[in-house]
Order: structure tokens, then sequence, then C-alpha cells
């Protein structure tokens, strides 16, 4: 293979490729494979609940009328339906995320790795693999995906760009090592999916969309794709990260704060793992307890802990001062977020979470149905939230998500509550129990009770599985 003389070093799609295909499940650590089955635990109670949501009934719509017969080899959850492994990781995928409700990992730049493992599963059960294949894949996903966040000087968040354009060269990874591909399989994979998944970040800027649960699924899907393609023989460019007008070159044209936006390629493969005693990333994740955005999570702990101390009822509320970092006041408090009209706009809505969780008393699924998010009566509330940046807090940021509650009442009183590290953050990890706790909400009155038990127990010991009929059969609601 010929280089251009300025790439005639070692590129990164090569150093990924072959650790990924050296990787085998015996290499794991008891601890990540733990964590894998948690994380998918918490992800398809996030998917029976997200595929009761409008978006995901139309896409499932739209692609039983595209694709006809349902007799694939791959299975969409809930409804059943057969079809492709490509088109069931998407559908699939978009279900785990429909309810921003999945995991979340914030670095230099978020994700939620969640998005991406579907498309291994799709995989894995249409090449007829087990528990163990879907264990490793999803570790894989993870590595890469956290550390693709890790890199950016800053983030690629902070000019403008979605985290799915980084996605984009995570998902064909997990996908093609299902498949075995080889190390240079797996490089034009890479190159495949990366180079048609750039995503700008209007699609969680201001008003949104349904687009905002959409765009991670969708990479997803082509990580599916891609490594289909890269097996059959079809190529793509080995430089797409760190080459000759690749993720690297792109970026470094773009000034911020004065300065050339830089990734760390080193750090992007520095340690990756290689045995049962390694660090794995996946360790690091963090679970949302709240079906909102995850900087929410810090200010909206923070606010009910302050109302349940000193029992603060709606009506007592002169202001509610919000101090957080710049990024979060950016995303959830411009003016959009102050009047929101959809789910997809109210979940990213730090007025409206806050004012919902007062006068409420909780923050669930419930809260974001329509009738709820455009309920005019809670618009006077949203209007006393005021979101402030913190100088302070952005230095701490990302070692922690730091918020300051301040509440104000009409007495003159003011109560202040600050949280650093919010419920599901690694450091204060969900439990099973938990997990089950939310998992049941969102699965219970769509699969039953029974079933969501037997579905624990299925996930949770997923390692013994040989095939993965009966989660398909366990995640399809009964006639």
């Amino acid at each position: 293979m010929s280089f251009h003389p300025a790439e005639s070093k070692r590129l990164l799609t090569h150093t990924i490729a072959e650790w990924t295909c050296a990787l085998k499940y015996e290499h794991l650590s008891p601890e990540a494979i733990q964590a894998a089955k948690l994380f998918w635990f918490d992800s398809i109670g996030c998917a029976l609940g997200g595929s009761q949501q409008d978006d995901a009934k139309i896409l499932l719509k739209h692609y039983r009328a595209m694709r006809g017969g349902g007799d694939g080899k791959a299975t969409t959850f809930v409804s059943g339906f057969k079809t492709n492994p490509v088109d069931a990781a998407f559908l699939n995928g978009h279900m785990i995320r429909a309810m921003d409700y999945n995991d979340i990992y914030w670095k230099a730049d978020p994700c939620h790795p969640s998005d991406l493992i579907a498309a291994p599963l799709a995989l894995c059960e249409s090449e007829g693999l087990g528990g163990k294949d879907l264990i490793l894949a999803t570790i894989i996903a993870y590595e890469i995906e956290m550390r693709l966040c890790e890199v950016g000087r800053p983030g690629v968040r902070e000019y403008g760009w979605h985290h799915a354009t980084l996605s984009a060269f995570a998902a064909p990874v997990a996908a093609g090592r299902v498949l075995n591909l080889t190390p240079e399989q797996m490089v034009s994979a890479i190159g495949i999916s990366a180079a048609r998944t750039f995503c700008p970040g209007a699609v969680t800027a201001g008003k949104l969309t349904n687009m905002k649960n959409t765009v991670d699924p969708w990479a997803g899907r082509m990580g599916a794709e891609s490594a289909l393609l890269a097996r059959g023989g079809f190529s793509g460019p080995e430089h797409i990260i760190d080459g000759k007008e690749g993720l690297f070159a792109v970026f470094k044209h773009v000034q911020y704060k004065g300065k050339p936006a830089t990734f760390d390629g080193e750090a992007l493969v520095r340690d990756l793992p290689t045995s049962s005693t390694s660090h794995y990333r996946i360790l690091d994740c963090g679970m949302k307890s709240f079906p909102i955005e995850a900087l929410s999570h810090s200010p909206l702990t923070a606010m009910m802990k302050t109302v349940k101390q000193h029992n603060i009822k709606a009506g007592d509320v002169r202001e509610i001062k919000v101090e957080v970092i710049a990024r979060a006041a950016d995303i959830l408090g411009d003016p959009h977020k102050y009047r929101p009209d959809s789910k997809e706009t109210a979940d990213h809505s730090l007025p409206y979470c806050m004012a919902v969780g007062l006068v409420d008393g909780m923050v669930t699924p419930l809260q974001f149905r329509e009738e709820r998010v455009r309920d005019k009566s809670l618009i006077p509330i949203m209007d006393k939230v005021k979101v402030v940046a913190n100088d302070e807090f952005e230095a701490l940021f990302p070692k922690f998500q730091p918020s300051r509650v301040t509440i104000t009442t009409n007495d003159g009183k003011s109560y202040s509550t600050r949280v650093d590290v919010p419920k599901g953050d690694p450091r204060d990890p969900m439990t099973e129990e938990e997990i089950a706790v939310k998992f049941n909400a969102l699965g219970g009155d769509v699969i039953g009770k029974d079933q969501c038990k037997k579905l624990q127990n299925f996930i949770m010991s997923v390692e013994t599985a040989e095939n993965l009929d009966e989660l398909f059969e366990l995640t399809t609601a009964r006639a």
C-alpha cells in the first residue's frame, strides 16, 4: 500500500484495527464484563420505553413500508419486526436513544456509547453468535467511543459539531469485531463509515426536532453497514483520522478563542487494554437517573434536594438561580428552551426541567408527554429560572459536573445547594436494583412485569448464552 509522503507515519486507524482484532473475550476484566451487562440492562429498558415514542413509531412504520415482508435475520425490539441487520441496528439504536435516558460520558466531548451497541447486537443475531461475542463488541464500542471524546482540544462540540461525528469512527470498530474482520478490513470499515457521517451541532441547538435522538443511532447504522461492506471487499480511506484531509486536518483550520483546534492523537491509542487486569473505559461511563440532557442532572439534583430539605412549594418561589458551566448554559438555557413545544426541546431545557420538577415533585418520562410539555401553567415558573455561567465551575469540568442552585422565596429567604457528582456517575453508580426500578418503570407496560424480570435474568447472565434468540423473544411484546 502506497502512502503520500506526509502520511508515511503509522496511521491511527491501523493501530485501532490491530488492537480490536486481537482483543478476545478472555482478555476482558470481570469488572468490565459486569459493567457491559449492566449497561445492556439499562439500555434495553430505555429501548422498551423509547419504543412508545412517536418518532420510534414513525421510523418503524417507514421501514416496514420500505422493506415489506419482514423476513430478515435481525429482530427489532417490541414489535418483533424481522429485517436486515443494518435496519435493525438503526431501529433498535434509536429506541435506546429516543428518550435521552441512556448512558452518558462527557469529557472534551459528550457521548452516549449505548447509541452504538445495537449494531453489534443485530450482527450477532444475524450471524448466529452468542453472549460473549456481544459483550466483547460492547466493551470495544465503549472503549473507542469514550477515547474519541477525550482527545479534542477543545472538543468538536465547542465549535459547532455534534458528537455523532466521532461516533461514526467508533461504530464500525464494534460492528467489525462481531464480523471478525481482518485488520485491513477494519481500517476500511472505519474509513467508509466516518467519510459520510460528519454531523453539525444544529441538531441539538435551539429548537430541537426528532433528529436530536437520531443522528447517533444513524452513526451506529453506518457502522454496521460499513463493516459488512468492508467484509465484502469495499475499501475506505485509511487516513480518515490523522492523515491528509482527515478528521484532525479538517478541524485544524478552526479557530477557538484565538487558537487552532487540535487533537491528542497519541492519547487515542495510548495504553489500550489487553488483559483481564487492564482498566477498560466502560467502567468510567455513567448512567442517567433522569430522562434529560446530561448537564441538567446536577442542577436538578441540587434543586430537588433543596426543595425537599426546606419543604419549598412552587407558589413560594420568587427565583431559581442556576449556576452551571458555560456550555450547559448555552445548550440548556438559550431562549428557545424557555418555551419548549416538544419533548426533544423540553428534555434539553433547564428551565422546563426545573419548573416541572418543582411543581410535580419528580422528573420522569411522564413529565415529557406532549400535554405536560405544552402546559402553559409552567411558563411563569420557567421564567423564574435564571441560568448563569460560573467560571469557577468551568475550571472543574469535566472531572466534576458542578452546579449550584439558589432558591429565593417570596419572603426574601435564600436556600442554596451545590452538587458536583450526579447520581449515576461512576463515583455514585446506579446499582442493579436501582436500574431494575428504572427498567420496570419503562418496560412494565410494554412487555409486562413478569417478562421484565425474565429479561433482567437473561441479560445479567448473557455471557452464558450460545445465541440471542431468547433476548429477542423477551423484548417482543405479547399480542
